[in-house]
């Protein structure tokens, strides 16, 4: 037996209504068998079997396909129908029905939703039943077609069983390399900038204290990367960003704060704050922090190096407003519509670091907050990316869970 075969097997055997099929067929002539057999050019294969008469075939069983009527189906398409083979005229001296001692007999095809053949449901007895001009071969091939309209819902939700399957498997994987980069990466990262930031502080020889400087600097780029590339897979593969969000009263001071890190980064640079009142907003400091800390770097790498890049936050009309603007040259539209996608990169030099994940993240932290990005561009304006989320959320939404009164 072929896999394709035992497969067909197993999807009729899941199908609940064969059995009240095959005996609802028996009731109704007075045949004491029946089956669904699957027939293919070189196999007769009982699929589903309702045996009174002690036949002997069980599920599985198998006939040489040649010596079976049902054969003759498979060619003709016709169903067969037999009162009493020994005086049929087709039938008398057919070697089938003197094999197999049945006088009565009948078969109708099965035919798959595309079209194809698959087998037949067929019953037979030793004693003859008036099976001919009676309403037993409509209510067959009636049953025919329930049954391959359930074969094919039974397809159907093997492959998307099988589906859910891979995806439960590719989520271990998922949470597998998220845990490698959560601890196998950043743990020995951690451990080496903070050595390196040691030998810093240590250090006098200023080639030596240049050593330790540039581990510090490649260390602190690579847990950035692994920082990225986990909220990548948070976002996108795992179960989204997740924040920790409060009320925060020192949020200007955590903003100033990003702000100050870079500008010692880039001390060429033009810098500007214009913070406003922003106090007790409900987010995630840390991820806000994050969002805002991409957008500059963003601005900073693909502005106009002599221009200033400015920092913008208020609250107005219930909204928070986070903005960073930088001039240069236009965004061109067609960029534009992928700029949140990842690994997408403005224009992409030989020298730009990173994997083009930072405004993509931007966008999820946004996304998770309740919030939305933008970005507009023009040669006249610069290039503004904003941040707009609403203040109001917590109270919005534990109203929506309160009663009706």
């Amino acid at each position: 037996m072929n896999n394709a075969v035992s497969s067909d097997i197993a999807t009729i055997g899941r199908i609940s209504a064969v059995p009240a099929i095959l005996q609802v067929i028996c009731q109704s002539t007075g045949m004491r068998f029946a089956a669904v057999a699957r027939v293919t050019e070189h196999s007769w294969t009982a699929c589903a079997v309702l045996d009174g008469l002690g036949f002997g075939l069980d599920v599985g069983g198998e006939l040489d396909v040649t010596t079976t009527l049902c054969d003759v189906i498979r060619s003709s398409h016709q169903a067969i129908v037999i009162d009493k083979a020994s005086e049929d005229p087709l039938y008398c001296n057919h070697p089938t029905p003197i094999q197999y001692k049945f006088e009565s007999y009948i078969s109708v095809p099965v035919y798959l939703q595309d079209g194809s053949f698959f087998g037949t449901i067929c019953a037979l007895d030793p004693e003859p039943f008036a099976l001919k001009n009676s309403a037993i071969q409509p209510m067959i091939e009636g049953f025919a077609k329930l049954l391959s309209v359930q074969m094919e819902h039974e397809e159907h939700a093997q492959r998307t069983e099988f589906a859910l399957q891979q995806e439960r498997a590719m989520a271990e994987v998922r949470e597998q390399f998220i845990a490698v980069l959560g601890h196998d990466l950043r743990n020995p990262l951690f451990a080496i900038t903070a050595g390196a930031e040691l030998l810093v502080q240590r250090l006098t020889e200023q080639k030596h204290q240049a050593l330790a400087k540039h581990i510090l600097t490649c260390g602190q780029r690579a847990s950035n990367l692994v920082r990225d590339v986990l909220d990548f897979a948070r976002g996108r593969l795992g179960s989204g960003i997740a924040l920790a969000q409060q009320p925060c009263h020192d949020l200007a001071e955590v903003l100033r704060h990003v702000a100050s890190e870079l500008q010692r980064v880039h001390p060429q640079r033009q810098l500007q704050l214009q913070l406003g009142e922003i106090g007790g907003l409900y987010c995630d400091p840390e991820r806000i922090a994050q969002l805002l800390s991409n957008l500059i770097a963003n601005a900073l790498v693909h502005g106009d190096p002599q221009g200033t890049v400015t920092v913008g936050a208020n609250i107005h009309d219930g909204h928070f407003l986070l903005s960073v603007h930088n001039l240069g040259e236009p965004i061109p539209a067609q960029t534009l519509a992928q700029l949140f996608q990842p690994f997408t990169r403005i224009r992409a030099t030989a020298h730009q670091q990173g994997l083009g994940l930072g405004l993509y993240i931007a966008k999820q932290i946004a996304l998770a907050h309740g919030g939305h990005m933008q970005v507009a561009s023009s040669l006249a304006g610069g290039t503004v990316f904003s941040f707009r989320l609403a203040v109001d959320r917590p109270e919005t939404a534990i109203q929506a869970l309160l009663p009706e009164q």
